[in-house]
This record gives structure tokens, C-alpha cells and sequence, in this order.
């Protein structure tokens, strides 16, 4: 790269730990699932400091203004320097899918029980879809 202040996305979502691994963080470029500056990033988009990097990650959407490039990953205190964290809140874990739970011996489930649990199931898919890019 010929800019001195500038390093690919995929590398600083990763340096910066957002991400655990950096094919993660490429592939979440691939899927679509990260922005800078509200357009829509491949993994080799060049990030500069001011930029803002908006991540879709388990169901919750981070978004961080980069304050320093770095091209290694560093550890948790030194990457907290590296950016300006502006993601809402997560949600409770109240608001979260309610995870059924049976009881141990009970058998199989019924019909009428995988009845009801596909009908949470499709609420919660309808209700956290991610919004459609045209």
C-alpha cells in the first residue's frame, strides 16, 4: 500500500480485536456486513484515521470511528486507543429469544410442541432481519 496512513479494513477490524480472527474479518467484508464510511467495504478498502466503520456481528451492529491505524494486533487496553466506540447498547438478555428448555426425561417433543416453537422462531427471524440493501 502506498499510503503510509491507511491499512486494509479487514487487518484493523482484526487488529483492533472487533473480530476474533482475520478471516472473519474478511469474510464479514465478503458477506457484506461491513461499511466504512457508509459504503459497503471489500476486505481490501483503505481505512484512515476519521473513517467510520459501521460491523454486523452476532446480531448487533458495532460502530466505531477510527482514532489510530495499526497493523498488528494488540492487546485489549492499546486497541480501546484506536477508536471512539459509538455502538447502541446491547440489548437486555430479557429481550433476547427465549430458549425453551425441557425438562431431562421428558421424551421427544410433540407435534404440538414443535408447533410452537417454530412460531417463536419465525417472530424472531421477522423481527431481526437485516434491512434490505437496494
Amino acid at each position: 500500500m502506498g499510503d503510509e496512513g491507511s491499512v486494509r479494513v479487514d487487518l484493523w477490524i482484526w487488529s483492533v480485536r472487533l473480530l476474533k480472527t482475520r478471516s472473519m474479518a474478511t469474510t464479514a467484508c465478503r458477506a457484506g456486513h461491513v461499511r466504512v464510511n457508509d459504503e459497503r467495504a471489500k476486505p481490501s478498502t483503505a481505512v484512515r484515521a476519521g473513517d467510520v466503520v459501521r460491523l454486523r456481528h452476532d446480531g448487533r451492529e458495532r460502530i466505531v470511528v477510527v482514532q489510530k491505524i495499526v497493523r498488528k494486533r494488540v492487546g485489549a487496553p492499546a486497541a480501546q486507543e484506536c477508536l471512539i466506540d459509538q455502538s447502541p447498547p446491547p440489548p437486555p438478555r430479557e429481550a433476547l429469544i427465549p430458549i425453551g428448555r425441557r425438562e431431562r426425561g421428558a421424551g421427544r417433543p410433540t407435534k404440538r410442541d414443535r408447533r410452537e416453537l417454530e412460531r417463536v422462531l419465525d417472530r424472531y427471524r421477522i423481527l431481526n432481519e437485516p434491512p434490505k440493501d437496494d
